[in-house]
């Protein structure tokens, strides 16, 4: 389980594999600074001594890169007041506490497991459990801990369209 405590706190990672999409990404970047490095030092006519600077600073970045990633970043961090999101495209409110939270479901937006937490005042926040480095059902239970004062309990039953 990749769900990490720090006192109240409770962050829930990003799964290896979108990690390793996002180390990829970076390294393509780098390739490209490093194209680009040598375009200029070739125009330029300075010394080939000078792509080192921008291949170093690339390394740099895309080792700090994935060590943000993989012990910093977060998709959801949740406390005993509420929850808050990052990293979701279109996930919809991205915090909110739990007495907000009217039902929280499963559903699948183009064909991906997510849960939604709806909200009592309209709105909702929609959470690709794909993307998590946990295991679904566990994250289930975790969530039922913080919601059980709140709401009913978390509806697992799949309906036409939805997903557990």
């Amino acid at each position: 389980m990749e769900s990490v405590s720090s006192a109240e706190l409770t962050y829930y990672r990003l799964a290896p594999t979108v990690q390793a999409r996002l180390l990829g990404t970076s390294v393509v970047g780098l390739a490209l600074l490093v194209f680009a490095g040598t375009a200029v030092v070739i125009a330029a006519r300075i010394d080939f001594a000078w792509l080192f600077v921008p291949l170093v600073v690339g390394i740099a970045a895309v080792i700090g890169f994935g060590w943000w990633l993989r012990n910093k970043a977060y998709v959801l961090r949740a406390s005993a007041q509420g929850y808050k999101v990052a990293f979701v495209r279109g996930a919809g409110v991205r915090e909110a506490r739990w007495a907000d939270i009217q039902e929280a479901v499963t559903t699948m937006p183009a064909g991906t497991p997510c849960l939604e937490l709806r909200l009592k005042k309209g709105g909702a926040t929609t959470i690709p459990v794909t993307i998590l480095a946990v295991d679904r059902e566990q994250f289930v239970r975790d969530l039922q801990v913080h919601l059980k004062a709140t709401i009913k309990p978390l509806d697992t039953t799949a309906g036409p369209g939805e997903a557990s």
